[in-house]
């Protein structure tokens, strides 16, 4: 005996909820809206429509009221804020609150700045239905301040460390809360649900955390009345997939490819046999 504890197992069930939510993804082809930073909005548009939805990178101001209306989810994302795109992603999720479409707020790097700090303070006000980011977002943000030992983007804590806080979070802010690492975690405040799904060189593909939030808005603009669960699947259908590309990839750059052709032509017995989700 080493010391360590077992894993818990994986629940079946979950295979079937995450199929039932690809197909239900792909027959509906949810239109999303992502304000999103600029080095990710290739990747999430060709996330996006692989998994079998329709993005739309809209952030003019001018257009909010008449476009945001008309989309089934939002994804915010914070990643190269600037002063002219906060109003935007204000006025947009503000549309998305007072219409009950489910939006969802990816809080990037958000322990640098005070800016930074206080755009997502105000966009919480606004109720995001998922709020996801890695541990070192979601702890900075759960307890408002800086973090001294900060790397922007990058998490300088296991996911492991954030479930506490993200419990605390979502609590507090309403929200499903997704933190994600090594292991993912989502927590509605009560139940946390664990996937352990993945390849380590997904941190060698700049914004695929980017991406993954903008498909968790998409699987949870087909079924926003069980967040946790959608949350939960998106998350291992995106790493199932970067899975299966893994398997053929020679580095980053193929695998990024490859992570967007599994993902296009997943199929129910794969889904069945590699999706692994636990409840914690």
């Amino acid at each position: 005996m080493d010391g360590l504890k077992s894993p818990p197992p994986f629940e079946t069930e979950w295979t079937e909820t995450a199929w039932y939510l690809v197909e239900k993804l792909r027959t509906k082809s949810p239109l999303i809206q992502c304000i999103t930073n600029l080095v990710s909005m290739d990747i999430t548009a060709n996330i996006l429509l692989s998994s079998g939805a329709s993005p739309a990178m809209v952030h003019s101001i001018r257009e909010i009221q008449d476009f945001t209306p008309r989309i089934d989810g939002l994804c915010i994302n914070i990643g190269t804020i600037s002063e002219d795109w906060l109003p935007s992603m204000l006025s947009a999720a503000e549309v998305a609150r007072n219409s009950s479409i489910p939006w969802v707020l990816d809080p990037v790097a958000v322990s640098i700045s005070e800016f930074r700090m206080k755009a997502c303070s105000d966009l919480l006000s606004m109720k995001p239905l998922v709020i996801r980011g890695n541990a070192s977002e979601i702890i900075a943000l759960s307890n408002a301040f800086r973090l001294e030992n900060s790397k922007g983007a990058d998490s300088s804590h296991e996911s492991t460390e954030a479930i506490d806080v993200a419990k605390s979070l979502s609590v507090s802010s309403g929200s499903v809360v997704a933190v994600t690492g090594a292991v993912d975690y989502v927590t509605d405040g009560t139940r946390v649900i664990g996937i352990r799904n993945g390849v380590p060189m997904l941190q060698k593909i700049t914004a695929t955390g980017c991406a993954v939030t903008a498909l968790i808005t998409a699987f949870v603009s087909v079924d926003p009345n069980r967040a946790l669960e959608a949350t939960a699947c998106a998350l291992s259908i995106f790493a199932v997939a970067s899975e299966i590309g893994m398997e053929v990839a020679g580095g980053p750059g193929s695998l990024r490819m490859h992570l967007i052709d599994a993902l296009y032509s997943l199929d129910q017995p794969t889904v069945r046999s590699r999706v692994r989700i636990f409840r914690v």
